[in-house]
């Protein structure tokens, strides 16, 4: 069995966004010469989100306003982590929205289903973040 490791790096100028990664996840697994296995994508960072759903507009803005209600940024004091940060409600964010992902690999092609992308949720943005590309199969 093969393995494969890769970090993709993000610094996201706003506070949150929706970013569609499955352009590079699949040249990691290009790179990786692995045709069945499995991907584990996942973000390494408490206050961003790795996910698959649909790459639509009017998705993406409706999960900006449903998350926001769920947890809203301010006020900023309704939080008992926010002594001295601003950023819990990035952290309920990412509860919800989930850490990782995980895609069977089928002659060497990430084995979606019809609309499927995998995106980076970054819900505290203005500063470097990881996520990480783990591929095991052969």
């Amino acid at each position: 069995m093969k393995s494969y490791r890769k970090e993709l790096w993000f610094n996201v100028p706003t506070r949150r966004a929706f970013i569609n990664i499955t352009s590079q996840v699949q040249e990691c697994l290009h790179e990786s010469g692995i045709s069945e296995g499995l991907i584990l994508v996942n973000a390494m960072h408490i206050t961003a989100s790795v996910f698959i759903n649909d790459d639509e507009s009017g998705l993406h803005y409706d999960y900006e306003v449903w998350l926001e209600k769920l947890a809203p940024h301010e006020p900023v004091s309704q939080y008992r982590h926010n002594v001295g940060e601003d950023n819990a409600d990035a952290h309920l964010k990412r509860q919800v929205m989930g850490r990782e992902v995980v895609v069977a690999v089928t002659d060497g092609q990430l084995d979606f289903g019809t609309w499927e992308q995998i995106f980076y949720g970054e819900f505290d943005g203005g500063r470097k973040k990881r996520v990480l590309v783990k591929i095991i199969g052969e």
